[in-house]
């Protein structure tokens, strides 16, 4: 079998799960607790914290730990919303792009529908690019949060976050971004990239599921989602994580060390892997932008074709791939994202996404190349039948 949706989750790397591996077993405590087995834990969990910290470029206080990047994205969006508008009740709109994550997209809708707010949408160009102007646009004195993300899990579209950060900073507003896809591909220093807040999910990186990240800048309020026993500096109560802070930590600290190096060889496969499947595939499309992408994702669309069936195919030849957002799985609606850079219902129900993780090789995506033009040929002459 070929892997080739890393996007939707990877496994768990050998390194991660020796180190989390102790605090799974013999040091089991709970951080909280005043004695030797809690004390062991508290200090794993300062060491992970401060190792999170150093990869993102930030102070370990500006770091709370999250069971995952859908909890971190809701944090960042409802609590900073929140807070900044009971500090300042005209604060009452939340600007998102059209291609968001649901987990940002469905933060922003609940703070409509339960609290009032507003949602402005900025619309993205027919790559999935947000322009700095169109986000000019749609910002006014009472936009209380800007929520973007760096790269789209779908296609791969990468977003010019400096420059939208640099806009939203222009108006005094906080600037947060989903980075669950572009960690341990891309640079994600919060200084360089200019956010507020930053959401991190663990095993996009080779860490288990049920561990994320949220980065929330210095003095940045935030109401907390989550109330209880008041750890993570009072931003989300519940006894923490320690196994899986650690193993994120060391999964992100690994991701990190390797990033350019690993970025560039996969960018190359990647681009012959996509030159392969439009020469093999008449009519395929790429979607995304052609060169400012996730050097892991490749997605098409195969015209003629039901996305489903080209699935079903490929894996019976081998190759196991997504139609889109594995958050999004049972939906039977076109993709929102592909819908918003103009692509028609019809040929968005057509869709396939590949994604690749470090081990992927040239030999495995020459195979899948030839998998693909074998799959659509097949269903497409189901389809003449």
């Amino acid at each position: 079998m070929i892997f080739l949706d890393a996007a939707a989750t990877t496994p768990v790397r050998r390194e991660v799960l020796e180190s989390m591996w102790p605090y799974l077993t013999g040091e089991f405590g709970n951080p909280s607790s005043h004695h030797s087995l809690g004390e062991a834990a508290a200090n794993a969990l300062s060491g992970a914290r401060a190792a999170v910290a150093k990869a993102l470029g930030c102070r370990p206080g500006e770091i709370t730990f999250t069971s995952g990047g859908t909890e971190a994205d809701n944090l960042a969006v409802k609590g900073i919303a929140l807070a900044r508008r009971a500090a300042d009740p005209a604060l009452n709109r939340v600007v998102i792009s059209a291609i968001e994550h649901p987990a940002v997209e469905e933060s922003a809708l609940y703070l409509q529908r339960v609290h009032g707010f507003e949602v402005d949408v900025v619309p993205v160009d027919r790559h999935g690019v947000v322009t700095a102007e169109a986000l000019r646009a749609v910002l006014g004195p009472e936009t209380a949060l800007v929520s973007i993300m760096y790269a789209n899990n779908e296609i791969g579209t990468v977003q010019p976050v400096l420059q939208l950060a640099e806009v939203a900073a222009e108006h005094g507003v906080p600037f947060h971004t989903d980075a669950v896809q572009a960690a341990g591909w891309l640079p994600i220093s919060v200084k360089e990239l200019g956010v507020d807040a930053l959401s991190i999910s663990g095993h996009k990186l080779g860490a288990p599921k049920g561990s994320g990240v949220l980065y929330a800048k210095g003095r940045l309020r935030l109401e907390p989602l989550v109330h209880g026993g008041g750890q993570e500096r009072g931003r989300r109560s519940g006894t923490e994580n320690v196994a899986g802070a650690v193993a994120l930590a060391t999964a992100l600290t690994l991701a990190h060390a390797g990033q350019l190096e690993l970025a560039g060889r996969v960018s190359e496969l990647r681009d012959a892997f996509i030159r392969a499947v439009l020469e093999a595939v008449p009519g395929a499309v790429l979607t995304g932008h052609p060169s400012q992408r996730l050097p892991s994702v490749a997605s098409f669309c195969f015209p003629g074709t039901s996305g489903e069936s080209v699935l079903l195919e490929l894996e019976r030849l081998g190759v196991v791939c997504s139609s889109g957002s594995a958050c999004a799985a049972g939906s039977d609606a076109p993709s929102p994202v592909l819908l918003a850079l103009g692509i028609e219902a019809e040929v968005a129900h057509t869709a396939v996404r590949f994604s690749f993780d470090s081990t992927v090789t040239s030999a495995e995506l020459e195979q899948a190349a030839e998998a693909v033009a074998a799959a659509v040929g097949s269903v497409q002459g189901l389809g003449r039948r």
